[in-house]
């Protein structure tokens, strides 16, 4: 019995060499864009902490101290883009002292992040937070915003390097770029914006309340921000002269 033949006609689709053929070679290149740009935006982090004889003691003073610290980050207005509170708790401290384990006191802290954007802003909101009693400052983080418009340069700037590496291939083999055939991207990412090793501005102050004389402000300067993006492209280009 006859079998149908193998050989495939002119019409049959023909797998995709991955090397591309003498008359259209193909060129791998990747092209990287490294930019060092100043941040957009800084957080802090600030931690509210309370102590009492009883849980509703704690939680008075607590409520006290976290309204102090929000009425004055509030206070610099526009220059505040964001702020949240996060973590809050109250916790029993349990003393093993006699027959059996009985409450010594009760401590309450809340978390609350700001995000600034006036940076000169920042150095006197940080001071004047680190001098409230009983709270403590973290911080700043340098960032740029996910939708900076740096992103975007890297970016473009490494697709136009991935073309003049090509380009340059081509010349050195007297040819030049005839088609783009693939265009991927491996990544864009900033060098950990956040959180990167901060400085803590005060430890818990647990000593008497700030005098009222005015404390300097810190002088914050902004960590550069390193933004890297890579793309993997492949060209086809006119037969070499060889």
């Amino acid at each position: 019995m006859a079998t149908p033949s193998s050989t495939p006609s002119p019409d049959t689709p023909q797998p995709a060499v991955p090397y591309g053929t003498p008359d259209a070679p193909r060129i791998a290149v990747r092209g990287e864009a490294r930019l060092e740009v100043d941040p957009e935006i800084a957080r802090i982090g600030i931690t509210v902490a309370s102590r009492g004889k009883d849980r509703r003691a704690a939680l008075d003073d607590l409520t006290r101290r976290n309204a102090t610290a929000l009425d004055l980050v509030k206070t610099y207005g526009d220059a505040v883009e964001r702020l949240e509170t996060g973590h809050f708790s109250i916790t029993p401290e349990l003393t093993q002292r006699g027959r059996g384990e009985r409450v010594r006191t009760y401590h309450g802290s809340v978390h609350i992040t700001a995000e600034l954007t006036d940076f000169t802003a920042l150095g006197e909101l940080t001071t004047r937070l680190a001098d409230l009693d009983l709270t403590r400052v973290d911080g700043p983080w340098w960032a740029l915003r996910p939708d900076s418009p740096v992103h975007r340069q890297a970016r473009q700037q490494a697709v136009r390097e991935a073309v003049q590496r090509a380009r340059e291939y081509a010349e050195a083999l007297d040819a030049g770029l005839a088609a783009l055939v693939e265009l991927a991207d491996i990544g864009a990412e900033n060098a950990q914006p956040y959180p990167q090793s901060p400085g803590r501005m005060r430890s818990m102050a647990y000593g008497a309340a700030a005098e009222d004389t005015a404390v300097a402000a810190l002088d914050l300067e902004p960590q550069r921000q390193h933004v890297h993006a890579q793309v993997n492209a492949r060209f086809t280009m006119t037969p070499p002269r060889l």
